[in-house]
Protein backbone atom coordinates (compact mmCIF):
# COMPACT_ATOMS: atom_id res chain seq x y z
CA UNK A 1 0.00 0.00 0.00
CA UNK A 2 2.76 2.23 0.75
CA UNK A 3 4.94 1.70 -2.26
CA UNK A 4 1.36 2.62 -4.69
CA UNK A 5 0.54 5.43 -2.71
CA UNK A 6 4.13 6.83 -3.57
CA UNK A 7 3.55 6.13 -6.90
CA UNK A 8 0.15 8.67 -6.57
CA UNK A 9 1.57 10.90 -4.38
CA UNK A 10 5.06 11.19 -6.93
CA UNK A 11 1.93 11.54 -9.86
CA UNK A 12 3.04 8.00 -11.57
CA UNK A 13 -0.11 7.32 -12.11
CA UNK A 14 0.66 3.92 -14.40
CA UNK A 15 3.23 2.42 -12.32
CA UNK A 16 0.60 2.76 -9.51
CA UNK A 17 -1.90 0.59 -11.27
CA UNK A 18 1.11 -1.99 -12.81
CA UNK A 19 2.37 -2.79 -9.71
CA UNK A 20 -0.40 -3.44 -8.54
CA UNK A 21 -1.51 -5.85 -10.98
CA UNK A 22 2.19 -7.36 -10.50
CA UNK A 23 1.57 -7.93 -7.03
CA UNK A 24 -1.90 -9.52 -7.73
CA UNK A 25 -0.16 -11.74 -10.36
CA UNK A 26 2.90 -12.40 -8.82
CA UNK A 27 2.28 -12.96 -4.80
CA UNK A 28 -0.23 -13.48 -2.65
CA UNK A 29 -0.95 -10.04 -1.88
CA UNK A 30 -4.70 -8.98 -1.24
CA UNK A 31 -5.77 -5.79 -2.01
CA UNK A 32 -7.50 -3.98 1.09
CA UNK A 33 -9.97 -0.33 0.90
CA UNK A 34 -7.16 1.55 1.15
CA UNK A 35 -5.57 -0.12 -1.87
CA UNK A 36 -8.32 0.91 -3.91
CA UNK A 37 -9.01 3.94 -2.44
CA UNK A 38 -5.23 4.83 -3.85
CA UNK A 39 -5.87 3.55 -7.18
CA UNK A 40 -9.56 5.30 -7.47
CA UNK A 41 -7.47 8.34 -7.15
CA UNK A 42 -4.60 7.50 -9.30
CA UNK A 43 -7.42 6.41 -12.11
CA UNK A 44 -9.26 9.45 -11.65
CA UNK A 45 -6.16 11.94 -12.11
CA UNK A 46 -4.85 10.11 -15.16
CA UNK A 47 -8.23 9.58 -16.94
CA UNK A 48 -7.35 6.22 -16.86
CA UNK A 49 -11.04 4.78 -17.85
CA UNK A 50 -10.60 1.42 -18.45
CA UNK A 51 -8.37 0.97 -15.40
CA UNK A 52 -10.83 2.32 -13.77
CA UNK A 53 -13.71 0.35 -14.64
CA UNK A 54 -11.17 -2.59 -13.54
CA UNK A 55 -10.37 -1.45 -10.73
CA UNK A 56 -14.26 -1.02 -9.37
CA UNK A 57 -15.08 -4.82 -10.83
CA UNK A 58 -12.30 -5.62 -8.70
CA UNK A 59 -13.94 -3.84 -5.88
CA UNK A 60 -17.10 -5.78 -6.36
CA UNK A 61 -15.74 -8.70 -6.65
CA UNK A 62 -14.02 -8.40 -2.96
CA UNK A 63 -17.35 -6.66 -1.01
CA UNK A 64 -15.56 -3.06 -0.25
CA UNK A 65 -18.64 -1.62 -2.29
CA UNK A 66 -20.08 -0.53 1.08
CA UNK A 67 -17.12 0.95 2.06
CA UNK A 68 -18.13 5.32 2.49
CA UNK A 69 -14.53 6.24 1.57
CA UNK A 70 -14.10 4.08 -1.08
CA UNK A 71 -17.49 3.96 -2.77
CA UNK A 72 -17.01 8.05 -2.41
CA UNK A 73 -13.86 7.66 -4.43
CA UNK A 74 -15.25 5.97 -6.67
CA UNK A 75 -18.21 8.26 -7.34
CA UNK A 76 -15.54 11.34 -7.84
CA UNK A 77 -13.64 9.11 -10.07
CA UNK A 78 -16.52 8.30 -12.57
CA UNK A 79 -17.19 12.63 -12.18
CA UNK A 80 -13.78 13.21 -13.75
CA UNK A 81 -14.41 10.75 -15.79
CA UNK A 82 -17.67 12.51 -16.90
CA UNK A 83 -19.72 9.50 -16.52
CA UNK A 84 -22.14 10.75 -14.71
CA UNK A 85 -24.77 8.18 -15.25
CA UNK A 86 -22.08 5.79 -13.65
CA UNK A 87 -21.73 8.34 -10.88
CA UNK A 88 -25.31 8.14 -10.03
CA UNK A 89 -25.25 4.31 -9.76
CA UNK A 90 -22.35 4.32 -7.10
CA UNK A 91 -23.93 7.14 -5.33
CA UNK A 92 -27.72 5.80 -5.07
CA UNK A 93 -25.54 2.88 -3.69
CA UNK A 94 -24.33 3.74 -1.54
CA UNK A 95 -26.24 3.24 2.75
CA UNK A 96 -23.87 6.32 4.22
CA UNK A 97 -23.13 9.27 2.54
CA UNK A 98 -21.29 12.08 3.78
CA UNK A 99 -21.40 15.87 2.63
CA UNK A 100 -18.25 14.78 0.60
CA UNK A 101 -20.10 12.32 -1.11
CA UNK A 102 -22.81 14.89 -2.12
CA UNK A 103 -20.38 16.98 -3.20
CA UNK A 104 -18.35 14.91 -5.51
CA UNK A 105 -21.56 14.27 -7.62
CA UNK A 106 -22.45 17.92 -7.41
CA UNK A 107 -18.99 18.83 -8.87
CA UNK A 108 -19.33 16.23 -11.10
CA UNK A 109 -22.83 17.58 -12.68
CA UNK A 110 -21.64 21.24 -12.58
CA UNK A 111 -18.20 20.56 -14.48
CA UNK A 112 -20.46 18.15 -17.27
CA UNK A 113 -23.08 21.87 -17.84
CA UNK A 114 -25.34 20.19 -16.36
CA UNK A 115 -26.65 22.74 -13.96
CA UNK A 116 -30.18 21.28 -13.27
CA UNK A 117 -28.88 17.83 -12.07
CA UNK A 118 -26.81 19.61 -9.98
CA UNK A 119 -28.94 22.11 -8.81
CA UNK A 120 -31.32 19.42 -7.90
CA UNK A 121 -29.07 17.08 -5.84
CA UNK A 122 -27.34 20.31 -4.13
CA UNK A 123 -31.00 21.12 -3.17
CA UNK A 124 -31.42 17.38 -1.76
CA UNK A 125 -28.63 17.62 0.58
CA UNK A 126 -29.77 16.53 4.24
CA UNK A 127 -27.78 19.56 5.56
CA UNK A 128 -26.34 22.20 3.19
CA UNK A 129 -22.80 21.87 1.60
CA UNK A 130 -19.25 23.47 2.75
CA UNK A 131 -17.73 25.69 0.42
CA UNK A 132 -16.66 23.43 -1.49
CA UNK A 133 -20.05 22.32 -2.90
CA UNK A 134 -20.86 26.20 -2.77
CA UNK A 135 -18.21 26.76 -5.28
CA UNK A 136 -18.73 24.32 -7.68
CA UNK A 137 -22.44 25.53 -8.26
CA UNK A 138 -21.03 28.43 -8.27
CA UNK A 139 -18.61 27.77 -11.09
CA UNK A 140 -21.18 25.97 -13.06
CA UNK A 141 -23.19 28.66 -13.00
CA UNK A 142 -21.25 31.12 -14.63
CA UNK A 143 -19.43 28.72 -16.93
CA UNK A 144 -23.06 28.82 -18.20
CA UNK A 145 -23.34 32.55 -18.18
CA UNK A 146 -26.24 32.55 -15.45
CA UNK A 147 -24.18 35.38 -13.37
CA UNK A 148 -27.70 35.52 -11.56
CA UNK A 149 -28.27 32.85 -9.86
CA UNK A 150 -24.45 32.31 -9.21
CA UNK A 151 -24.94 35.72 -7.38
CA UNK A 152 -28.15 34.34 -5.36
CA UNK A 153 -25.70 31.48 -4.52
CA UNK A 154 -22.95 33.55 -3.19
CA UNK A 155 -25.02 35.80 -1.09
CA UNK A 156 -26.45 32.78 0.96
CA UNK A 157 -22.97 31.39 1.68
CA UNK A 158 -22.34 30.69 5.26
CA UNK A 159 -18.52 31.40 4.42
CA UNK A 160 -16.89 32.58 1.18
CA UNK A 161 -13.00 31.91 0.23
CA UNK A 162 -10.96 34.17 -2.21
CA UNK A 163 -12.10 30.94 -4.61
CA UNK A 164 -15.84 32.02 -4.37
CA UNK A 165 -14.63 35.62 -4.76
CA UNK A 166 -12.49 35.32 -7.95
CA UNK A 167 -14.94 33.03 -10.09
CA UNK A 168 -17.79 35.68 -9.31
CA UNK A 169 -15.71 38.22 -10.66
CA UNK A 170 -14.63 35.91 -13.82
CA UNK A 171 -18.47 35.56 -14.16
CA UNK A 172 -19.06 39.44 -14.05
CA UNK A 173 -15.95 39.95 -16.48
CA UNK A 174 -17.08 37.30 -18.63
CA UNK A 175 -20.62 38.94 -19.21
CA UNK A 176 -19.12 42.77 -19.49
CA UNK A 177 -20.10 43.68 -15.94
CA UNK A 178 -16.83 45.10 -15.09
CA UNK A 179 -18.35 47.47 -12.46
CA UNK A 180 -20.15 44.75 -10.68
CA UNK A 181 -17.00 42.77 -11.31
CA UNK A 182 -14.76 46.01 -9.62
CA UNK A 183 -17.45 46.46 -6.92
CA UNK A 184 -16.67 42.48 -5.94
CA UNK A 185 -12.88 42.73 -6.30
CA UNK A 186 -12.14 45.99 -4.35
CA UNK A 187 -14.68 44.29 -1.16
CA UNK A 188 -12.46 41.13 -1.09
CA UNK A 189 -11.09 40.61 2.12
CA UNK A 190 -8.37 38.39 0.48
CA UNK A 191 -6.33 38.55 -2.50
CA UNK A 192 -4.35 36.23 -4.76
CA UNK A 193 -2.67 36.70 -7.53
CA UNK A 194 -5.29 34.72 -9.18
CA UNK A 195 -7.92 37.35 -8.34
CA UNK A 196 -5.57 40.28 -9.65
CA UNK A 197 -5.36 37.98 -13.02
CA UNK A 198 -8.84 37.50 -13.37
CA UNK A 199 -9.65 41.71 -13.14
CA UNK A 200 -6.58 42.15 -14.67
CA UNK A 201 -7.89 40.26 -17.83
CA UNK A 202 -11.49 41.35 -17.52
CA UNK A 203 -10.47 44.78 -18.72
CA UNK A 204 -8.68 43.12 -21.90
CA UNK A 205 -10.92 41.01 -22.90
CA UNK A 206 -13.64 43.99 -22.65
CA UNK A 207 -11.42 46.52 -24.28
CA UNK A 208 -10.23 48.90 -21.61
CA UNK A 209 -6.70 48.41 -21.64
CA UNK A 210 -5.95 51.40 -20.22
CA UNK A 211 -7.65 50.31 -16.57
CA UNK A 212 -5.93 46.82 -17.14
CA UNK A 213 -2.34 48.67 -17.05
CA UNK A 214 -3.70 50.88 -14.34
CA UNK A 215 -4.95 47.88 -12.09
CA UNK A 216 -1.24 45.98 -12.90
CA UNK A 217 0.65 49.34 -11.88
CA UNK A 218 -1.41 48.86 -8.73
CA UNK A 219 -0.62 45.20 -7.88
CA UNK A 220 3.15 45.90 -8.06
CA UNK A 221 3.28 49.47 -6.45
CA UNK A 222 0.55 47.34 -3.03
CA UNK A 223 1.61 43.70 -3.58
CA UNK A 224 4.23 41.31 -2.82
CA UNK A 225 2.89 39.62 -5.89
CA UNK A 226 5.27 38.44 -8.61
CA UNK A 227 3.46 38.24 -12.38
CA UNK A 228 3.36 34.93 -13.37
CA UNK A 229 2.24 33.52 -17.13
CA UNK A 230 -1.31 34.04 -16.92
CA UNK A 231 -0.55 37.67 -16.08
CA UNK A 232 1.81 37.92 -18.88
CA UNK A 233 -0.77 37.25 -21.55
CA UNK A 234 -3.51 39.43 -19.99
CA UNK A 235 -1.39 42.32 -19.42
CA UNK A 236 0.61 42.21 -23.25
CA UNK A 237 -2.56 42.96 -25.29
CA UNK A 238 -3.07 46.08 -23.33
CA UNK A 239 0.06 47.19 -23.92
CA UNK A 240 -0.36 46.45 -27.40
CA UNK A 241 -3.61 47.81 -27.42
CA UNK A 242 -2.23 51.26 -26.14
CA UNK A 243 1.54 51.40 -27.24
CA UNK A 244 3.22 51.38 -24.31
CA UNK A 245 6.20 50.50 -25.31
CA UNK A 246 8.39 50.90 -22.18
CA UNK A 247 6.34 49.06 -20.36
CA UNK A 248 6.38 45.80 -22.89
CA UNK A 249 9.89 46.23 -22.47
CA UNK A 250 10.00 45.57 -18.76
CA UNK A 251 7.62 43.11 -19.54
CA UNK A 252 10.40 41.48 -21.82
CA UNK A 253 12.75 41.72 -19.17
CA UNK A 254 10.95 40.42 -16.89
CA UNK A 255 9.77 37.22 -18.86
CA UNK A 256 13.43 36.52 -19.40
CA UNK A 257 14.81 36.24 -16.35
CA UNK A 258 12.00 34.28 -14.71
CA UNK A 259 12.32 31.92 -17.80
CA UNK A 260 8.73 32.72 -18.65
CA UNK A 261 9.78 32.65 -22.35
CA UNK A 262 9.98 28.99 -22.33
CA UNK A 263 6.43 29.32 -23.16
CA UNK A 264 4.81 29.56 -26.78
CA UNK A 265 2.01 31.57 -26.01
CA UNK A 266 4.01 33.97 -23.94
CA UNK A 267 6.09 34.47 -26.50
CA UNK A 268 3.74 34.51 -29.70
CA UNK A 269 2.52 37.18 -27.06
CA UNK A 270 5.20 39.66 -26.94
CA UNK A 271 5.96 39.27 -30.86
CA UNK A 272 2.53 40.36 -30.93
CA UNK A 273 2.75 43.20 -28.69
CA UNK A 274 6.16 44.37 -30.51
CA UNK A 275 4.14 44.12 -33.98
CA UNK A 276 0.91 46.05 -32.75
CA UNK A 277 3.33 48.68 -31.05
CA UNK A 278 4.70 49.45 -34.69
CA UNK A 279 8.17 47.73 -33.41
CA UNK A 280 8.29 44.98 -36.42
CA UNK A 281 12.36 44.91 -36.39
CA UNK A 282 12.16 43.91 -32.49
CA UNK A 283 8.91 41.44 -33.23
CA UNK A 284 10.87 39.73 -36.25
CA UNK A 285 14.38 39.80 -34.14
CA UNK A 286 12.35 37.86 -31.25
CA UNK A 287 10.44 35.83 -33.31
CA UNK A 288 13.77 34.77 -35.45
CA UNK A 289 14.91 33.35 -32.09
CA UNK A 290 12.00 31.25 -31.37
CA UNK A 291 13.58 27.44 -31.29
CA UNK A 292 10.62 25.99 -32.59
CA UNK A 293 7.92 28.55 -33.97
CA UNK A 294 4.33 27.06 -33.96
CA UNK A 295 1.45 28.48 -36.46
CA UNK A 296 0.21 30.89 -33.61
CA UNK A 297 3.35 32.70 -33.82
CA UNK A 298 3.75 32.88 -37.65
CA UNK A 299 -0.10 34.55 -37.69
CA UNK A 300 1.07 36.98 -34.86
CA UNK A 301 3.65 38.47 -36.73
CA UNK A 302 2.28 37.94 -40.47
CA UNK A 303 -0.65 40.01 -38.68
CA UNK A 304 1.53 42.79 -37.35
CA UNK A 305 3.02 43.44 -40.24
CA UNK A 306 -0.15 43.78 -42.04
CA UNK A 307 -2.07 45.96 -39.67
CA UNK A 308 1.54 48.31 -39.94
CA UNK A 309 1.27 48.55 -43.47
CA UNK A 310 3.84 46.49 -44.43
CA UNK A 311 2.32 44.25 -47.11
CA UNK A 312 5.24 42.78 -48.86
CA UNK A 313 7.19 41.96 -45.85
CA UNK A 314 3.70 40.15 -44.33
CA UNK A 315 3.65 37.70 -47.50
CA UNK A 316 7.28 37.34 -47.56
CA UNK A 317 6.72 36.04 -44.14
CA UNK A 318 3.73 33.45 -45.37
CA UNK A 319 6.04 32.32 -47.76
CA UNK A 320 8.74 31.57 -45.51
CA UNK A 321 5.82 29.86 -43.57
CA UNK A 322 5.25 27.67 -46.18
CA UNK A 323 8.87 27.15 -46.95
CA UNK A 324 9.12 25.77 -43.21
CA UNK A 325 6.40 23.68 -44.11
CA UNK A 326 4.13 25.09 -41.38
CA UNK A 327 -0.16 24.84 -42.27
CA UNK A 328 -1.35 28.08 -42.29
CA UNK A 329 -4.90 28.25 -40.59
CA UNK A 330 -7.89 30.62 -40.93
CA UNK A 331 -6.11 33.20 -38.74
CA UNK A 332 -3.35 33.22 -41.32
CA UNK A 333 -4.88 33.86 -44.10
CA UNK A 334 -7.26 36.56 -42.35
CA UNK A 335 -3.87 38.39 -41.64
CA UNK A 336 -2.41 37.45 -45.04
CA UNK A 337 -6.17 39.04 -47.02
CA UNK A 338 -5.47 41.79 -44.48
CA UNK A 339 -2.03 42.23 -45.61
CA UNK A 340 -3.57 42.54 -49.26
CA UNK A 341 -6.23 44.86 -47.89
CA UNK A 342 -3.41 47.36 -46.74
CA UNK A 343 -1.34 47.13 -49.73
CA UNK A 344 -4.28 47.59 -51.77
CA UNK A 345 -2.60 44.55 -53.72
CA UNK A 346 -5.90 43.67 -54.97
CA UNK A 347 -4.85 40.87 -57.68
CA UNK A 348 -2.71 39.07 -54.87
CA UNK A 349 -5.49 39.22 -52.23
CA UNK A 350 -8.00 37.65 -55.08
CA UNK A 351 -5.40 34.94 -55.80
CA UNK A 352 -4.91 33.88 -52.13
CA UNK A 353 -8.57 33.75 -51.16
CA UNK A 354 -9.33 31.63 -54.63
CA UNK A 355 -6.32 29.19 -53.17
CA UNK A 356 -8.76 28.82 -50.04
CA UNK A 357 -11.53 27.79 -52.13
CA UNK A 358 -9.67 25.47 -53.75
CA UNK A 359 -7.88 24.20 -50.96
CA UNK A 360 -8.37 22.74 -47.78
CA UNK A 361 -9.09 25.97 -46.24
CA UNK A 362 -13.09 26.80 -46.48
CA UNK A 363 -13.45 30.67 -46.19
CA UNK A 364 -15.18 31.86 -43.40
CA UNK A 365 -17.41 35.54 -43.23
CA UNK A 366 -14.11 37.16 -42.22
CA UNK A 367 -12.01 36.23 -44.85
CA UNK A 368 -15.41 36.89 -47.01
CA UNK A 369 -15.72 40.37 -45.00
CA UNK A 370 -11.34 41.01 -45.95
CA UNK A 371 -12.23 41.00 -49.64
CA UNK A 372 -15.39 43.44 -49.52
CA UNK A 373 -13.07 45.61 -47.92
CA UNK A 374 -10.23 45.09 -50.38
CA UNK A 375 -12.53 45.43 -53.37
CA UNK A 376 -14.57 48.18 -51.68
CA UNK A 377 -11.17 50.33 -50.99
CA UNK A 378 -9.94 49.85 -54.32
CA UNK A 379 -13.14 51.15 -55.97
CA UNK A 380 -14.06 47.69 -57.43
CA UNK A 381 -17.86 48.43 -56.08
CA UNK A 382 -19.68 46.14 -58.42
CA UNK A 383 -17.44 43.44 -57.95
CA UNK A 384 -17.55 43.78 -53.88
CA UNK A 385 -21.42 43.81 -54.33
CA UNK A 386 -21.45 40.18 -56.56
CA UNK A 387 -19.38 38.55 -53.46
CA UNK A 388 -21.22 39.24 -50.80
CA UNK A 389 -24.52 38.18 -52.79
CA UNK A 390 -22.60 34.90 -54.21
CA UNK A 391 -21.16 34.17 -50.09
CA UNK A 392 -22.32 31.07 -48.53
CA UNK A 393 -23.36 32.92 -45.51
CA UNK A 394 -25.85 36.18 -44.50
CA UNK A 395 -24.01 39.35 -44.82
CA UNK A 396 -23.49 40.52 -41.09
CA UNK A 397 -23.48 44.32 -40.32
CA UNK A 398 -19.37 44.63 -40.55
CA UNK A 399 -19.29 43.65 -43.74
CA UNK A 400 -22.47 45.71 -44.78
CA UNK A 401 -20.62 48.51 -43.07
CA UNK A 402 -17.98 47.82 -44.93
CA UNK A 403 -19.35 48.04 -47.94
CA UNK A 404 -21.04 50.95 -47.38
CA UNK A 405 -17.65 52.86 -46.13
CA UNK A 406 -16.59 51.64 -49.89
CA UNK A 407 -19.82 53.60 -51.04
CA UNK A 408 -18.26 56.87 -49.35
CA UNK A 409 -14.59 56.51 -50.82
CA UNK A 410 -15.95 55.86 -54.49
CA UNK A 411 -18.95 58.78 -53.89
CA UNK A 412 -21.61 56.49 -55.12
CA UNK A 413 -24.47 57.64 -53.27
CA UNK A 414 -27.16 55.47 -55.30
CA UNK A 415 -25.14 52.52 -54.29
CA UNK A 416 -25.53 53.74 -50.52
CA UNK A 417 -29.00 55.04 -50.27
CA UNK A 418 -29.64 51.44 -51.81
CA UNK A 419 -27.15 49.84 -49.18
CA UNK A 420 -28.03 52.10 -45.78
CA UNK A 421 -31.23 49.97 -45.22
CA UNK A 422 -30.30 46.61 -44.74
CA UNK A 423 -26.81 48.34 -42.56
CA UNK A 424 -29.64 50.53 -40.56
CA UNK A 425 -31.17 46.88 -40.16
CA UNK A 426 -28.64 44.96 -38.99
CA UNK A 427 -26.91 47.25 -36.79
CA UNK A 428 -29.01 50.06 -36.05
CA UNK A 429 -26.46 51.55 -33.40
CA UNK A 430 -24.07 52.04 -35.85
CA UNK A 431 -23.25 55.43 -35.91
CA UNK A 432 -20.64 55.35 -38.29
CA UNK A 433 -23.35 54.50 -41.40
CA UNK A 434 -25.24 57.57 -40.64
CA UNK A 435 -22.09 59.35 -40.80
CA UNK A 436 -21.37 57.84 -44.10
CA UNK A 437 -24.40 58.76 -45.75
CA UNK A 438 -24.45 61.63 -44.25
CA UNK A 439 -21.06 62.73 -45.93
CA UNK A 440 -21.90 61.62 -49.40
CA UNK A 441 -24.99 63.82 -49.39
CA UNK A 442 -22.60 66.95 -47.78
CA UNK A 443 -20.62 66.20 -50.45
CA UNK A 444 -23.11 66.86 -53.01
CA UNK A 445 -24.89 69.29 -51.41
CA UNK A 446 -27.68 67.66 -50.93
CA UNK A 447 -28.77 69.79 -47.45
CA UNK A 448 -31.79 68.56 -46.92
CA UNK A 449 -31.21 64.99 -47.27
CA UNK A 450 -27.99 65.30 -44.49
CA UNK A 451 -30.08 67.20 -42.07
CA UNK A 452 -32.67 64.30 -42.62
CA UNK A 453 -29.65 62.07 -41.67
CA UNK A 454 -29.09 64.03 -38.68
CA UNK A 455 -32.60 63.80 -37.94
CA UNK A 456 -33.00 59.91 -37.54
CA UNK A 457 -29.62 60.08 -35.43
CA UNK A 458 -30.96 62.64 -32.83
CA UNK A 459 -34.07 60.31 -33.00
CA UNK A 460 -31.76 57.03 -32.21
CA UNK A 461 -30.53 59.19 -29.77
CA UNK A 462 -26.85 58.37 -31.60
CA UNK A 463 -23.72 60.56 -31.74
CA UNK A 464 -20.78 60.17 -33.52
CA UNK A 465 -18.44 57.96 -31.63
CA UNK A 466 -15.37 60.54 -29.71
CA UNK A 467 -12.11 59.76 -31.34
CA UNK A 468 -9.41 59.05 -29.19
CA UNK A 469 -5.78 58.79 -28.81
CA UNK A 470 -3.18 57.74 -25.92
CA UNK A 471 0.46 58.54 -25.95
CA UNK A 472 3.30 56.85 -23.76
CA UNK A 473 5.68 59.63 -22.11
CA UNK A 474 8.33 58.04 -19.36
CA UNK A 475 6.79 54.93 -18.79
CA UNK A 476 3.15 56.40 -18.59
CA UNK A 477 0.20 56.50 -20.81
CA UNK A 478 -1.57 59.49 -20.95
CA UNK A 479 -5.03 59.34 -22.78
CA UNK A 480 -6.58 62.36 -24.68
CA UNK A 481 -10.46 61.97 -25.96
CA UNK A 482 -11.56 64.80 -28.55
CA UNK A 483 -13.27 67.48 -26.75
CA UNK A 484 -11.84 66.95 -23.54
CA UNK A 485 -11.67 70.09 -21.27
CA UNK A 486 -10.76 68.30 -18.01
CA UNK A 487 -7.58 66.75 -18.95
CA UNK A 488 -4.86 68.18 -15.58
CA UNK A 489 -2.81 69.93 -18.55
CA UNK A 490 -5.39 70.97 -20.70
CA UNK A 491 -3.79 74.40 -21.05
CA UNK A 492 -0.82 74.00 -21.73
CA UNK A 493 -2.03 71.15 -24.53
CA UNK A 494 -3.86 73.95 -25.94
CA UNK A 495 -1.08 76.35 -25.89
CA UNK A 496 1.30 73.64 -27.74
CA UNK A 497 -1.48 73.23 -30.26
CA UNK A 498 -1.69 77.09 -30.90
CA UNK A 499 1.97 77.27 -31.41
CA UNK A 500 1.56 74.21 -34.35
CA UNK A 501 -1.30 75.48 -36.11
CA UNK A 502 0.45 78.95 -36.26
CA UNK A 503 3.90 77.56 -37.19
CA UNK A 504 1.62 75.15 -40.00
CA UNK A 505 0.27 78.51 -40.98
CA UNK A 506 3.62 80.16 -41.61
CA UNK A 507 4.82 77.39 -44.00
CA UNK A 508 1.73 77.48 -46.51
Amino acid sequence: NSMVKSHLDMRQFSESFILYIDLKRDTGFVPDNYTFLTLAKSCSLNMAIWEGLEIHSHVLKIGYCLDLYLSTALVDMYAKFGKMSCARNVFDEMTDKNIVSWTALICGYARSGDIDHARKIFDEMPERGDIVTYNAMIDGYVKLGDVLSARNLFDEMPERNVISWTCMIDGYCDVGDLVSARLLFDAMPEKNLVSWNAMIGGYCQNKQPHKALKLFHKMQSSTSFEPDEITILSILPAIADLGALDLGGWVHQFVWRKNLDRETKVCTALVDMYAKCGEIKKARNYFDDFPKKEVACWNALINGCAVNGRAKEALEVFSEMQHDGVRPNDVTMIGVLSACNHGGLVEEGKRWFRAMEEGELTPKIEHYGCMVDLLGRAGCLEEAEKLIKSMPYAANGIIISSFLSACGYSKDVMTAERVIKNAINMDPWNDGNYVTLRNLYAAEERWRDAEEVKRLMRKNMLTKEVGYSAVEVDSRVSEFISGDRVHPQWEKIQSVLGELWMHMRGQG
